[in-house]
């Protein structure tokens, strides 16, 4: 599989560790649009390849398709991509692109909505249910098939910062295992 991520990386991290020894599924490349995204560290101090794809390199089909190929990539992870894929991508990996919203879906999602966006718009409406939705990836934000949710209370005292904490941990047990899951049922050699 391939990991594409814009920031940090912590989920991203999460997956190299999770399958670091596993007997079916492995980690073969990861991706950032940012240059100076710290997951690129992360992924080499664990000897995965990496690759810097700007914005506007994504227009380029056959370029990326090819990068994605010679990886022999044949599922995706986004883990805090800021990027909306293009959709020759998507039609190349069909139900095997994953994604992981720091909410609830369908509330709280769509363009704009990640990070401290969500969790401040969780405690701006007073809800008191968030959590973690992992979904297939569509062509529009937030909008593929719902593959799994957990969910938290939201505390009167919670913050976004507390708030995205709690969020985060959810993320982390749950991530790599429901991806497992899906690509071990419906047969995907990764």
């Amino acid at each position: 599989m391939a990991i594409l991520a814009s920031g940090s990386g912590s989920n991203a991290a999460n997956f190299m560790a999770y399958y670091r020894d596993h007997p079916c599924i492995s980690v073969s490349l990861v991706v950032s649009n940012n240059a100076s995204a710290y997951v690129l560290e992360r992924a080499r101090e664990a000897g995965i390849p990496t690759a810097v794809l700007p914005g506007p390199m994504w227009e380029d089909s056959r370029a990326v398709l090819s990068l994605f190929d010679r990886h022999r990539v044949t599922a995706i992870v986004l883990a805090g991509y800021m990027r909306l894929l293009p959709p020759y991508f998507i039609r190349k990996y069909p139900n095997r692109i994953f994604n992981i919203h720091p909410a609830l879906l369908p509330d709280f999602g769509g363009k704009g909505m990640y990070g401290m966006h969500v969790h401040r718009a969780v405690i701006n409406a007073g809800v008191t249910r968030s959590g973690i939705t992992i979904h297939l990836v569509n062509e529009r934000y937030d909008e593929g098939p719902i593959l799994f949710q957990a969910t938290l209370e939201v505390q009167p005292e919670d913050t976004p910062e507390t708030l995205a904490t709690k969020v985060q941990k959810l993320e982390h047990k749950h991530y790599p295992k429901t991806v497992e899951n899906h690509l071990l049922k419906n047969h995907t050699p990764v």
